[in-house]
Parts: structure tokens; sequence; C-alpha cells
């Protein structure tokens, strides 16, 4: 399985005109890898606040993975954004397409 920055799988290309299946786990295209996608960064980031939580009410005292947790949630929030970005920019590219 591989596995992507987020954690979570790509979806498999269907052939040409066929519509995913309901037991298919890539049903939903685009639009359900995005949403999966923003889950996982909200949770990487509920994480890191409940270990930073931790750390400062003297509940453990591992700071070594309170900063990897927090980095991890950084760069995913950066990644999301970059994406975010990216869609933008294409959702615009084809606006200003001619028919």
């Amino acid at each position: 399985m591989p596995i992507t920055p987020t954690g979570i799988p790509l979806a498999r290309p269907t052939a040409a005109g066929s519509a995913p299946r309901a037991g298919d786990k890539t049903a939903g295209g685009f639009g359900e890898i995005l949403k999966k996608s923003i889950h996982a960064v909200n949770d990487e980031m509920q994480r890191s606040a409940a270990l930073q939580e931790g750390l400062l009410t003297g509940q453990h005292s591992n700071i070594h993975e309170t900063m990897i947790a927090m980095e991890k949630a950084s760069l995913s929030f950066r990644m999301l954004t970059k994406v975010q970005s990216k869609v933008i920019d294409a959702y615009k590219e084809v606006m200003r397409m001619q028919l």
C-alpha cells in the first residue's frame, strides 16, 4: 500500500467511462481524498496540541515526542495550504479557458 505524505493511500484511476463501485475505497474521487487529507491534518494538529498541553501540565516529560508531533503537524498544514493554492490556481485556469 503506497503511503503519501498525509498517510492516505493514493486513489487508483478507473477506466474511462466507468463509475467507481459502491464498495470501492476510491469512491468519491478527489473530493473524498481531499476530505480525508483535511481530517488527517486536523488529527495531527489535535495530537500536537494534546502533547503540548501534557508537557506544560507535567503529565509527561517527553519533549522529543512533543517536538516531533509539532513538526509533523506543521509540515502537514503547510502541505495542505500548498495543495489548496494549487487547486485554486487550477480552478482559475479552467475558468479562463474559452469554449
